[in-house]
């Protein structure tokens, strides 16, 4: 579940009650000329460990612990990390690593080889079900050529391959990843209080450009109410995400920077369940829905309409001519409505994490204008552990308002989800024709080709209605003036070493 908003997606969170009344007041501890309390919707619930981690409000903290071979720049391109070079040979099917010398973890170990080999095997590994990254599905072996060089050797030509090198290098030795995190990236983990804190520091021995700020509190904030208040009360420096409103709200102690989330808000339907089985039903909805005028109500007319899953900082995948498939119109969808036996519309549920506002607000206005065909939606509001087990993991929902982002800059990151084997196809979609194109676009070394597969996923996607596809949503981050350097990502993430005090 960027940037600017994947990154965009979806990104969408909330914790336990007593938080969510208490919000995330209180003053700040310690004051010191190099910290900073960062407010986030949700606590890192699902894992600490970055292989497994599947939120994406928790993958964007993680993101300042842990790096790759590989990572990706705020312009959108992959540049060394924990290898200092690599080569791609054989058409995209074999790639070598030159491993960086010196690169530390924060437990002072030096990154090996081995914890190279280690790292990429157990995302690949097979034997509890899929491959933790899918892509690693396609991967033959992974060799140490020497005390340097790791070499991934793929089953099929893989152009989009190093991509996936963005997955993070941890160290063999750590037996307690889930509640552990060491990495080699510029902050370090030094502890984590359930439902109220994340704390890290700089990591003074990080092989690169060193974090300007010291010390770092990750503050969640699960009642979004609160947030103005802690921003002008000083409890909190930063909030990113942010609701137009609450942007309004701010005094000028504060800059609010303008980006996109990067992700792809949509109402996501349960294919398998009546009448979403029906793609009459689901074509129905599209017509009733208006995302310009959600995006009127929720964010002064800001963020970018979808017609797809896929959103524009993807550039040459993206495909603006799909937000023209559904046009509002009530009797088209009442007509489809009758065609598929529901004459007199229906009932349903949205389910909804409750410290997403921009979802919330969302879910309000499709409300009004499923009324215009109808049908009657009710919005269920659940915690966002919840929201994962329910809805994410045991697929128990009818529908619900979320943004999805892409785990790394591949066209695949957003597409695969959708085959009918994925274990991450939480709306239950199936579709042979549309497994068909996938499949072609994962063959293909030719890029033209594969960008061709790739739309065509998409406009399967569009036309067969899989979702009621919205905007990648606008994205507000409230600064305190005290600090700078913040820069927005395509992908769904927050790069707080990138922060500086204004007098730094």
């Amino acid at each position: 579940m960027k940037k600017g908003a994947v990154k965009w997606l979806l990104v969408f969170m909330l914790t336990t009650l007593a938080v969510a009344l208490g919000g995330c007041a209180g003053d700040k501890e310690g004051e010191s000329s190099s910290q900073i309390t960062i407010g986030i919707p949700q606590d890192l619930e699902d894992s600490l460990d970055p292989h497994k981690a599947v939120a994406a409000g928790t993958k964007e903290v993680l993101f300042n612990l842990f790096e790759g071979l590989v990572k990706p720049t705020s312009d959108g391109d992959l540049i060394p990390a924990v290898a200092s070079a690599y080569e791609e040979s054989e058409g995209g099917k074999v790639y070598t690593f030159t491993l960086r010398d010196g690169v530390k973890f924060h437990d002072g170990s030096l990154v090996t080889a081995e914890d190279v080999k280690f790292s990429l095997d157990k995302c690949a590994d097979t034997s509890n079900g899929g491959p933790l990254v899918p892509a690693f599905s396609n991967i033959e072996s992974v060799t140490i050529a020497d005390d340097h060089t790791v070499v991934v050797t793929l089953q099929e030509a893989d152009t989009e391959f190093l991509a996936y090198m963005t997955t993070a290098i941890i160290p063999k030795a750590n037996e307690n990843p889930d509640t552990n995190p060491i990495g080699t990236g510029p902050y370090k983990y030094v502890s984590r209080s359930p439902q109220e804190n994340f704390i890290v520091e700089r990591f003074d021995d990080y092989w690169g450009e060193k974090a300007n700020i010291e010390n770092v509190t990750f503050k969640i904030c699960a009642n979004a109410d609160s947030i103005v208040m802690n921003l002008e009360g000083g409890s909190i420096d930063m909030f990113a995400r942010v609701t137009a409103t609450q942007a309004a709200e701010l005094s000028d102690k504060f800059d609010v920077l303008e980006g996109t989330m990067n992700l792809v808000q949509a109402l996501y339907l349960n294919n398998a369940v009546a009448p979403f089985d029906d793609v009459r039903v689901r074509q129905a909805l599209s017509y009733a829905v208006n995302p310009q005028e959600i995006m009127d109500i929720i964010s002064d007319g800001k963020g970018t309409e979808l017609g797809s899953s896929m959103f524009p900082a993807f550039g040459k995948y993206y495909m603006e001519e799909l937000n023209d498939t559904y046009q509002q119109n009530f009797d088209k969808a009442k007509e489809l409505l009758a065609e598929a036996g529901y004459p007199d519309g229906f009932s349903f549920t949205i389910t909804v994490p409750s410290n997403y506002q921009p979802h919330i607000d969302t879910a309000q206005v499709l409300v009004e204008q499923f009324a215009n065909i109808g049908v009657t939606a009710n919005i269920q509001l659940v915690e966002w552990d919840s929201w994962l087990s329910d809805v994410y993991t045991d697929r128990n929902f009818e529908s619900t308002v979320v943004g999805v982002d892409a785990s790394s800059l591949t066209g695949a990151a957003l597409l695969q989800r959708f085959t009918s084997t994925a274990s991450n196809n939480f709306i239950n979609y199936n579709n042979a024709d549309y497994d068909t194109a996938f499949a072609n676009a994962l063959a293909s070394t030719d890029d033209a080709e594969k960008t061709k597969y790739y739309k065509e996923c998409e406009t399967i996607l569009a036309t067969d209605a899989a979702n009621v596809y919205i905007q990648d949503l606008p994205e507000f981050v409230a600064l305190n003036k005290n600090y700078t350097g913040y820069e927005f990502y395509p992908l769904y993430v927050q790069d707080i070493a990138k922060l500086k005090l204004v007098s730094q």
